[in-house]
């Protein structure tokens, strides 16, 4: 072998002296004067280096062979944690969404003790108009589906003064008067129609067949006493005595 006279120990000839050729798909290589036109290069191939790190390392942490290839027991302990760890999540959202959830404090529904009277307006036995609030406190008692003469001569015996005995009908456009029997010491009555049902509406509880239902009522409107079938003087008496000073 022949070497040039510059002493650099490389043979004289080109590729048929022995050095081997480039590939041609590198095209021409050009080689600049100034290195840091080859920074933009350079940076691509740290990122590439980098992300081929990363990608190595995260393999080996998964149980995953260098070249690609899957280690068996940590792929498969790895498939089942995560298949666990998905059906306790299910798991623990289906029995949260079965709890009850803690809401405000509820108040009492429509029509039970400590609620206010609706304004409502009735119809007295001349046709006229009369705010339901105008009577209060009053013990007022639905004669629907009854004849409850008895019920409300009893309640206006024992009812103190100051408090009014409402016989309220429901549906009616007038109401019909309620005969009195006489007594010592009875509170006022008044016969009361209701046209369109809204205080019947209004209270919960509806009477047995052929008897009457009440609601003792407060100075200031509140609700103080459901009965929702009268029997017995006995079921409203404490009540209706302590009505005109609550």
């Amino acid at each position: 072998m022949s070497t040039s006279g510059n002493g650099d120990g490389w043979p004289d000839g080109g590729a048929s002296d022995g050095l081997p050729e480039l590939p041609a798909d590198w095209g021409p290589i050009v080689i600049p004067d100034d290195p840091a036109e080859l920074a933009e290069e350079s940076s691509q191939v740290r990122h590439e280096l980098r992300r081929i790190a990363r990608r190595r390392r995260w393999r080996r942490r998964l149980g995953l062979s260098g070249d690609g290839g899957p280690s068996s027991l940590r792929l498969s302990l790895l498939i089942m944690s995560i298949a666990v760890l998905a059906t306790l999540t299910s798991l623990f959202a289906a029995v949260w969404s079965g709890q009850p959830r803690q809401g405000p404090p509820r108040t009492a529904p429509t029509g039970q003790p400590g609620r206010l009277l609706p304004a409502l307006d009735v119809v007295g036995e001349g046709g006229e108009t009369v705010p339901l609030r105008s009577l209060l406190p009053a013990m007022i008692i639905f004669i629907d589906d009854c004849d409850c003469v008895d019920e409300v001569n009893t309640a206006a015996r024992v009812a103190p003064p100051g408090v009014t005995v409402v016989a309220l009908i429901s549906g009616q456009a007038v109401p019909s008067p309620v005969p009195r029997q006489p007594s010592i010491v009875a509170a006022p009555v008044r016969s009361l129609a209701d046209p369109a049902g809204g205080l019947r509406g209004w209270l919960p509880p509806t009477p047995a067949p052929g008897s009457a239902s009440a609601m003792l009522v407060g100075p200031a409107g509140q609700v103080v006493r459901i009965v929702p079938t009268v029997t017995s003087v006995d079921d409203y008496r404490t009540d209706l005595a302590e009505l005109a000073t609550r």
